[in-house]
């Protein structure tokens, strides 16, 4: 019972002898447009590839997707949307209105992507040339240039500097209503505590109807693609999305910041709201010991280290956002965390807030190679290979064996993770899923829509392989409800 689609992938293998095609894209969970009945995807199936795009191109990444949809990349560098609905609002705008079939996201034609993320319901995409494009909920879309496509291949720029000034930097106290409210639902589909996202989305709607006094309603949902505005010479090189708000890395690892800031997933130091155009977040700057930090680890066992201790590295080469936080790895493998703590996602030891970029003492001599972060937890895989997971745990997103939530990393010691090599992690909204060097695929935490790949419905608390045969998995991405998985086909014997 591997559900791996046979046929589509005898049909790929085919196709790969005339054309090269030896990459497969499964997918797996709830994507509500992706077939007829709206039937959850218990175990892995073969994505194809749309006939829209180009022949001889094949599959080049895959990057999760939001609320209910998917999205990949091709080798063409078009970026593919699938598994939307009319009925789910924003989101079905958000992936480009596409449901059952992949489609291309109807960017400017010239523009070949590289990278690309989804939040709750915003996309940002990075493309060959560095620069990057953001589109979905506006107050996720910073000031810049839109792309209309009233008809295919022809696009007619607006300038919506003016649509988001009323964006710019408010400020709001640090005691912001919302920083420590509780654990809820986060989509219509989730039927369980829905306390936090109702009061999410009361402050949405506010902030929408603040921003948009003078559009209409079908507006709010339609906001177009944007191209982000960002300094002279900068080049992007990966982006991040999470609940509402975007961290893109430059290819000098600087990282930039912008939408949402009130819990400080931003990292600007104060409970920013709204952040209107891309600010520059003070990673290793802000991260030598100083007062705060010298006192926090005189508690842990680098008391001797004192304030003039410096976090290992002198740029970013990771990041990661998770639903009100987020993460950036230095090139010395020192991770650091910023934004909401209520469930210990930022692995202090602690449940408060981080506002500015923070080093995770408690790993400080293991080098951290790749982080990713969900709705109220977070992941991360050392050089050795080793997984680490803190935050909340409801679900046993965490995969230690309890539902216990973890305020500092854990080492996960699972008897299905002896001897393996993690070095590909993605966290879908509270499940989690790794990619192994020997070539497997774990997964685990909620499965009520079957996002683990497991053939069931049922919540696992430690790592479970999922069956992957005849293929080579090679990156792994979470969406909120679902998961995706790039893979290459063995060759012949």
């Amino acid at each position: 019972m591997n559900g791996n689609g046979e046929g589509g992938e005898e049909s790929l293998r085919m196709k790969m002898e005339e054309g090269e095609r030896d990459r497969l894209v499964y997918m797996w969970g709830y994507l509500p447009g992706a077939l007829p009945q709206r039937s959850p995807l218990l175990s892995p199936v073969v994505v194809r590839l749309p006939q829209s795009v180009a022949a001889g191109t094949c599959w080049q990444d895959v990057c999760g997707g939001g609320c209910g949809f998917a999205m990949a990349i091709s080798d063409s560098g078009k970026l593919i949307t699938w598994g939307s609905t009319d009925d789910l609002g924003q989101s079905y705008v958000t992936s480009g209105k596409h449901g059952e079939m992949p489609e291309p996201f109807p960017l400017p034609n010239e523009v070949s992507i590289i990278r690309a993320a989804a939040g709750w319901a915003h996309c940002v995409a990075v493309t060959e040339s560095g620069e990057v494009y953001t589109w979905g909920w506006k107050e996720c879309v910073p000031s810049g240039k839109v792309f209309g496509d009233p008809s295919p291949g022809i696009g007619i720029e607006k300038d919506v500097t003016d649509r988001q000034s009323s964006f710019s930097l408010d400020q709001v106290s640090p005691h912001s209503q919302g920083s420590r409210s509780g654990g809820g639902a986060i989509a219509n589909v989730d039927t369980k505590g829905g306390g936090e996202e109702t009061a999410k989305r009361r402050r949405i709607s506010s902030a929408k109807q603040t921003a948009d006094s003078t559009s209409s309603g079908d507006e709010t949902l339609s906001a177009l693609p944007c191209l982000v505005t960002l300094n002279p010479g900068v080049r992007i090189a990966a982006v991040a999305a999470g609940g509402r708000h975007t961290l893109a890395l430059s290819d000098t690892g600087q990282v930039w910041g912008w939408g949402y800031g009130g819990e400080g997933q931003l990292g600007l130091g104060s409970r920013i709201r709204m952040v209107s155009s891309p600010h520059p977040v003070p990673c290793i700057e802000s991260t030598s010991l100083g007062k705060d930090r010298a006192m926090a680890l005189s508690r842990g066992n680098m008391a001797s280290e004192g304030h003039s201790f410096r976090i290992p590295g002198s740029y970013v080469k990771g990041i990661a956002c998770g639903g009100r936080h987020s993460a950036v790895i230095t090139d010395g493998g020192a991770l650091l965390t910023f934004g909401w703590g209520l469930y210990g996602q930022c692995g202090q030891g602690s449940t408060d807030d981080e506002l500015s970029p923070t080093c995770v003492s408690s790993l400080l001599g293991i080098t951290i190679e790749g982080v990713a972060a969900g709705l109220w937890h977070t992941v991360c895989i050392s050089a050795d290979g080793d997984v680490y997971t803190f935050g909340g745990n409801q679900f046993g997103q965490l995969g230690t064996g309890s539902d216990q939530a973890e305020t500092l990393p854990r080492l996960l010691e699972a008897p299905s993770l002896e001897n393996v090599h993690a070095k590909i992690v993605s966290c879908g909204a509270r499940h989690s899923a790794i990619v192994t060097e020997e070539g497997k695929v774990f997964c685990w935490g909620w499965n009520k829509y079957g996002q683990l790949g497991l053939g069931d419905v049922i919540d696992r608390n430690i790592p479970s392989q999922v069956a992957i045969e005849g293929c080579v998995p090679k990156n792994v991405a979470c969406g909120w409800w679902h998961t995706l998985l790039l893979a290459e086909t063995e060759s012949p014997t």
